[in-house]
């Protein structure tokens, strides 16, 4: 597979934005869960980023395995109250979420919706019938979510403290921030 350089694909509001969530918009709690509101912290100009980014794509949607309330350490609603803070937050710099999915299951139970199988994609692309995964950028911290966007065709960007040359098998690109990639995409 050839490397496409990110200016290379004219990004526009027919594309789709696909984030994880923890790593890639929120600190990662080492070994735990973001159970509630108050264990919630926004990575580096995250906020901003999302808002940024929301202007450039059509569609923006949060996809995140969540498996914290399969061992029932935090509920349904919790996870709902995380989201809409979350979103009321970006949504304060002009930016939105079209939607989030997630998937509440242990890795263990079968059949499954966790990344990185295809679930949440084809179930954003229900909702939101105008989705070409083939327009779509999948933005992640782990190797599951790239296997995830590259089960889907999409254009993979990897979130990682030690950036180096992307291998071009599972990732196009590779940062060490949300905000990063979102500077580059304001050669438009």
């Amino acid at each position: 597979m050839s490397i496409l350089k990110i200016e290379e694909l004219h990004i526009d509001e027919t594309w789709t934005l696909f984030l994880d969530r923890d790593g890639v918009i929120n600190k990662r709690l080492v070994d735990d869960y973001v159970k509630d509101w108050s264990e919630f912290e926004f990575l580096e100009d995250v906020p901003k980023s999302v808002a940024n980014l929301s202007k450039v794509f059509g569609i923006v949607v949060v996809v995140t395995n969540q498996q914290g309330i399969g061992k029932k350490l935090m509920s349904e609603d919790d996870l709902t109250n995380i989201h809409n803070n979350m979103h009321d937050e970006i949504q304060k710099l002009g930016g939105k979420i079209d939607k989030f999915y997630h998937c509440p299951k242990l890795k263990t139970e079968k059949p499954n919706c966790r990344k990185p199988l295809p679930t949440m994609g084809l179930k954003a692309k229900e909702d939101f019938p105008q989705i070409d995964f083939q327009k779509s950028i999948m933005v992640g911290d782990s190797i599951s979510d790239m296997e995830f966007g590259q089960s889907l065709g999409m254009f993979n960007v990897f979130i990682t403290p030690n950036p180096s040359e992307p291998d071009g098998k599972l990732t196009h690109f590779q940062t060490t921030k949300l905000c990063d990639f979102t500077s580059i995409l304001q050669y438009k």
